[in-house]
This record gives structure tokens, sequence and C-alpha cells, in this order.
């Protein structure tokens, strides 16, 4: 297998692109930048760190960041799994990209800036779910935001193409493989339900 190891020869392989390619990026949020991501509830969360890359998906029952001018987006962290890897790397780096989605959109807005964690009480008390607050707020400085092609959302057919989660393994069943059985996989999935319902936010 050949590969493409320079930016020449990557160039040459894929040609110019079109002008509206280019001319949509822009340094900051325009006013239908901003309408768009505001309808987001979900967007993917991608940082780079020493111990490499991390892809984090992002949701809320409100707009998943709140805006708070051009340049600047709060995203509150809710409760996870507490393995922390996205913010580990934005203490590291600080580099940060994002795709917001909105289902039925064929369009993905993306976000690229730097990132910091703030814990301030300012901060976490600008959000609010069901009595509780995030233990900290990811503050992104943008540097630039456009949206994406919508070729790949219609390939896949994502928002068309109804429920295709039939025969999946569930996140037990995985845990049960992986620990060989070290992890009750069945008694994991059946207490599941109501332990997500208790620990969303």
């Amino acid at each position: 297998m050949n590969f493409v190891e320079d930016l020449p020869a990557l160039e040459a392989l894929y040609g110019t692109p079109s002008e509206a390619a280019t001319r949509k990026v822009t340094p900051g949020l325009t006013p239908a930048y901003k309408i768009w991501i505001e309808r987001s509830r979900f967007c993917v969360l991608s940082t780079v760190g020493t111990s490499g890359t991390d892809g984090s998906p992002r949701g809320d029952i409100d707009p998943v960041v709140k805006v708070v001018d051009a340049k600047t987006l709060l995203l509150p962290d809710w409760r996870g799994n507490n393995r922390i890897d996205t913010l580990r790397n934005i203490v590291e780096d600080g580099r940060i990209s994002l795709m917001f989605m909105v289902p039925g959109s064929r369009e993905v807005m993306r976000v690229n800036g730097t990132a910091k964690i703030t814990a301030d009480d300012a901060a976490c008390q600008q959000f609010e779910q069901r009595g509780q607050h995030p233990r900290s707020v990811i503050v992104i400085a943008i540097s630039e935001v456009y949206p994406q092609c919508a070729k790949s959302i219609m390939r896949s057919e994502i928002w068309t193409s109804g429920d295709q989660s039939d025969g999946l393994p569930t996140l037990g069943a995985m845990l049960k493989e992986i620990t060989e059985g070290g992890i009750d996989g069945e008694a994991f999935d059946a207490a599941w339900p109501e332990r997500s319902k208790a620990t969303l936010w």
C-alpha cells in the first residue's frame, strides 16, 4: 500500500477547493451561524493532549452550548464517567474542535478554537438542570467556524433511515466480554435505566 506523505502530493490529488468551501469560513459567529448553533442540543467535542486525541459526545435537553458573543461559547461539563479525558487534554493543550448537529438538518456546523476550564460559581450557576449544576464549564474561544458539506449526512441517511440499533451489543455485554465475565453484563444493563436517570445531570 502506498501512502501520501507530503502536502504537494496531497494537494495534487484533490485539487483546488471551490469558492464556497473557502468563503464559508469565518473567524467568529455570523448571525446565521449563531442561530444554527443555538438550535443544536448535541455536538462532538475533539481535543488533543500528551496522551493522544479524544472525541467526546456532548448533549443537553437545552442548547448544548451557551453563546456569549461571536467569539465565545460556554459548554457545561455535565456528569459523566469521571475519566476526564477531554478536560485533561484541555489543561495540557487547549486546542479544541466541535461538530454541532441538529436532527433533520443535512448540515453540520464546525467550530475550531481553544478552550479553558473554569469551576467559578458564576459560570456554573448559569446552567441548571433538575436543581443540579455542572462541576465545571468549558470556555471556548472561537478561531474559525463554518458549516460542513451535507454529503456525509446524505450518504449515511442518518436522520432518515430509522432505528438500526436492533441486535447491537449492549454496554453490559461489551463489559462482560472485555472482563471475561468479571462484570455481570446482564445485571449492569438491568440497573442502567434507573442509574442513568439518577445521574443524568
